[in-house]
């Protein structure tokens, strides 16, 4: 596999987590369990503002803004984790889960794997 496959590949599945992600947290926090407050919709902003902060990144496929968003990831998937081990939203944070460890090994494949082929792609332009 050459590596602008391998880096359209990681592309298209940092881009269908990442939106995955944000429809789960829509899903989640406004229609399945939303939470039992006045305002259900503040603890949806807090969860999807920070990776929605990322979209432009996401989207224009910046390298170092898709290495950034790993480090973001890591604190999702620590909420991740315990809302799996709650039988209440077991199922939603195993998915969570998933979708968190989908985006951050594509999202982290795709930043190497776009840096090497920028790089390439320069030097056979000098040479």
């Amino acid at each position: 596999m050459t590596l602008a496959c391998k880096t359209r590949a990681s592309r298209i599945l940092t881009l269908a987590s990442y939106f995955g992600l944000l429809l789960l947290f829509t899903l989640w926090y406004m229609l399945i369990l939303p939470a039992q407050a006045e305002h259900p919709w503040v603890i949806w902003l807090v969860h999807v503002v920070p990776l929605a902060a990322f979209m432009p990144v996401v989207i224009k496929g910046y390298p170092r803004g898709h290495a950034w968003l790993c480090f973001v990831l890591l604190i999702y998937f620590t909420e991740a984790v315990l809302a799996s081990l709650v039988p209440a939203t077991r199922w939603l944070g195993l998915i969570d889960v998933a979708l968190i460890c989908t985006l951050f090994t594509s999202a982290m494949m795709f930043a190497r794997w776009q840096s090497r082929l920028t790089k390439a792609q320069q030097h056979a332009a000098q040479g």
